[in-house]
This record gives structure tokens, C-alpha cells and sequence, in this order.
């Protein structure tokens, strides 16, 4: 669905996408990562057509994003990050005039409207005025237009930015429906999102891919596996000096502390288990403790791991 090969832009001296390259599978769940200014946006608006690119080339659904843009472009539903709609404008007005726009008329057009106003859930809103609608229903409608033409490939850029944990839960299960259907691409900060919604992951930080897998497999790849948390009673200098002289122990850090009580990470060599030789530590020291435990890792963890700049 989607072929990049070796996609760079560049501002001037600064190279904000540097020799990009990677493949979408139709039917994929794509998650789209990277810390602020890695390249995400820049990298979509050159795909969907925004942005030319300054060096290499992409395909979508076959057709070439150079060559023969009109028709990669009609395979693409985008939404970006702001959606830009007519506020002036009831949603059903707006739905018909995007669709004529992307070249639907008569009964196609409305029945394409009809569909993509029950699919996102639009219906009791269909003859509202777009400006009296909340954040959740106009990301809703923004939804509604990136479909209205039956796109091969769904572009979604921060598509539950600024939304409130109902209104993100509801976009979710939308985006899981829709992505039966259809190839999708989500970036996002949002990572819990991206693991119980895409089944393959890129990551990119400075415009270069850093890991592109599935979310279990890079979890599962991502040294701090390794990491057990510890709340113990014990002075705190103490406690880092010494849990850090345990074998295999690379790293400690203490992440809390309150009335006596402190909390640390202690990192730990790939295929170790440290938490026999902390609780002989604690019993030698006379540390109470109350929970020393493994750290479940998630995809937060390797994008930190992955993008962190230490």
C-alpha cells in the first residue's frame, strides 16, 4: 500500500526527513512515532501529496506520489492534526460539498454521505451547525471527510489530539472499525493507543527510522525488560550505593519518596533476575520493603529507550 524509498526533505541546511524508507502492507495497522520535530508530520504531508519531497520516491496503492499524484491522492483519506472545516456549515452541508469535491455526484455522493454520517456516529448531528459542535464530534466529521470517498489508505495525523479520555475511547473504537476495512496510518503521542490499536510500529527521531516491528516484538526486544522496582524503608544514599554493587545491576535510580518510603528502579543485565539477591540485600541491611517487583514494559518504555537523548 504504501513504498518509501529513500524519502528526504530538506529546509535549507536542515534536513528534516533524511533517507526514509520503509512498506506499509495493505490491511496493515500502522502506528507512525516519533518525538516532537522527528520528521512524522513532514514525512505524511510528502505522501499525501502536500509536500514534494527532495530526494527519493514513494508509491501508494501502486501509483507514484510524483508521477502520478491525482491518483495516489484519490486512494488517501488525510486528516490532519487541525482539522480545517467550514464552521459556518451544517455537517451533512459540509460532507456533500468535500465529496464533490473529490469527485462524487448524484446518488453516489448521497449515499456516500448517508454512510460515512451513520459510520462515525453523526447522525443526531447531521444538521447541526459545524461551530456548535464539540472537539469529540468535529474530529468525528473530520473522519467522516478523509471517507466520504472510500479511501484505500487511511492517514490519520494526532487524530485524538486535545480530546478527553471518553472522547479518545469513543475515536478508538471508530478508528478499530474502520481499519477492517481498510490500510490505516496513525501518528500519535498517544502510545497505549497505538499498542491496543496497530499491529506494526515505526519509530523515527531525527528524521531517520529507528525501529519499525510489531509492538510485542520490540517490547519484548527492549533491554529494560530487565528493570525491577523496589519500595523499601532504607536510607537513601545507602540504598543506591549498595543495590548498585549487586551483580548484574547496571543502573539505580530512585523514582519516588514519602514519609520514609522510597521507590527505585534498578536496572538490571538482559536475561537476569536480580530480585532474589535485593530481597537477601534488604534482609541483610534490615530494609523493610513492600513490594520488589519486575517491570512489566510497554511501548512507552522503547520509544523512550529508542528516542531519549542521554
Amino acid at each position: 500500500m504504501i513504498n518509501a524509498q529513500n524519502l528526504t526533505k530538506s529546509f535549507g541546511s536542515r534536513t528534516a526527513v533524511d533517507d526514509l524508507s520503509f512498506t506499509v502492507d495493505k490491511g496493515d495497522v500502522i502506528g507512525f512515532l516519533g518525538p516532537n520535530g522527528a520528521g512524522k508530520t513532514t514525512t505524511i504531508r510528502m505522501l499525501t501529496g502536500y509536500m514534494p519531497p527532495t530526494r527519493g520516491s514513494a508509491t501508494i496503492a501502486g501509483y507514484d506520489i510524483r508521477k502520478q499524484s491525482r491518483q495516489a491522492r484519490q486512494a488517501i483519506g488525510y486528516m490532519p492534526e487541525s482539522v480545517p472545516l467550514y464552521d459556518d456549515m451544517r455537517v451533512s452541508e459540509y460532507l456533500k460539498f468535500r465529496g464533490r469535491i473529490k469527485g462524487l455526484s448524484g446518488r453516489r455522493l448521497k449515499e456516500r454521505v448517508s454512510d460515512v454520517i451513520e459510520q462515525c456516529g453523526l447522525v443526531e448531528m447531521r444538521r447541526r451547525i459545524i461551530k456548535a459542535l464539540s472537539k469529540g464530534y468535529r474530529q468525528r466529521v473530520g473522519l467522516a471527510d478523509a471517507l466520504v470517498h472510500e479511501p484505500e489508505l487511511l492517514i490519520l495525523d494526532e487524530p485524538t489530539n486535545g480530546l478527553d479520555p471518553n472522547q479518545i475511547r469513543s475515536i478508538r473504537g471508530l478508528i478499530k472499525d474502520l481499519a477492517k476495512e481498510r490500510t490505516v496510518m496513525i501518528s500519535t503521542h498517544i502510545l497505549s493507543e497505538v499498542e491496543m490499536t496497530c499491529n506494526k510500529v515505526i519509530i523515527i527521531d531525527r528524521g531517520r527510522i529507528k525501529a519499525a516491528d510489531r509492538p510485542e516484538n520490540l517490547v519484548r526486544s527492549l533491554r529494560s525488560t530487565g528493570s525491577v522496582i523496589l519500595d523499601t524503608k532504607a536510607p537513601a544514599q545507602e540504598a543506591l550505593a549498595s543495590l548498585a554493587e549487586l551483580q548484574h545491576v547496571k543502573k539505580v535510580r530512585e523514582i519516588t519518596g514519602k514519609e520514609g518510603w522510597n521507590k527505585y528502579e534498578i536496572v538490571v543485565d538482559a536475561g537476569t533476575d536480580a530480585r532474589e539477591r535485593i530481597a537477601d540485600l534488604c534482609q541483610q541491611k534490615a530494609w523493610s520493603f513492600r513490594s520488589l517487583h519486575r517491570k512489566d514494559s510497554n511501548l512507552e518504555d522503547v520509544f523512550v529507550e529508542l528516542t531519549r537523548r542521554d
